[in-house]
């Protein structure tokens, strides 16, 4: 099980520019490197992120094997009404992690 942290308020008001932060513990092994026999480590990175309000899309991300291990992401939108936020991640063998919070506009 991945450990994942989110930053998100609970409560915002209509209009107000919210910020959003998420982060995933995940090697983000490129499948270059070697471990200590010399074997090839095998790639295994998390390849998309995915963040919906309200199920609309307000931020997605793509990852390649130059990304650091526990991918941080941090961006804004706008609090609209009450409704879930949902992050998910997705690695690149069909595996998806996420997590949801709730903000209450009012």
């Amino acid at each position: 099980m991945a450990v994942i942290r989110i930053s998100a308020p609970e409560t915002a008001k209509p209009g107000e520019i919210i910020e959003l932060k998420a982060m995933i513990q995940h090697p983000m092994e490129t499948g270059y490197r070697r471990d200590q026999k010399g074997k090839i480590i095998p790639r295994d990175i998390i390849t998309d992120f995915r963040c919906t309000y309200n199920d609309a899309v307000v931020f997605e991300a793509e990852f390649f094997p130059g990304t650091a291990a526990n991918p941080f992401v941090s961006f804004f939108a706008r609090a609209v009404q009450t409704g879930p936020i949902e992050f998910v991640w997705t690695d690149q063998h069909g595996q998806s992690w996420s997590e949801r919070r709730v903000l209450t506009v009012s």
